[in-house]
């Protein structure tokens, strides 16, 4: 052990944030693995549209493609933000 080994980078930290950070990536491509090329974009334009009426955030809307037997069904959620008066 030398007395300047203080001053080393230690690997391991950074093997593991990679290892997590992969992990993550995986999950995230197995979710969307079937799934059509053109949801990213219809996201986005659907939150383009609500957003004309409507200040939500940008997670505000999910599409998502599903299965139901023999059919694909497009599933789309939108959380509005809750700008009702308060009853009181």
């Amino acid at each position: 052990m030398s007395i300047f080994d203080f001053l080393k980078p230690k690997k391991t930290a950074t093997a593991s944030i990679a290892k997590e950070r992969l992990r993550i990536i995986v999950a995230q491509e197995r979710t969307h693995r079937g799934a059509p090329d053109y949801l990213p974009l219809l996201q986005r334009e659907l939150l383009e549209v609500i957003r004309k009426y409507v200040s939500v955030d940008g997670d505000a809307v999910k599409v998502e493609m599903a299965k139901d037997g023999d059919h694909d069904v497009l599933d789309i959620s939108v959380a509005l933000p809750d700008d009702r008066p308060s009853a009181g």
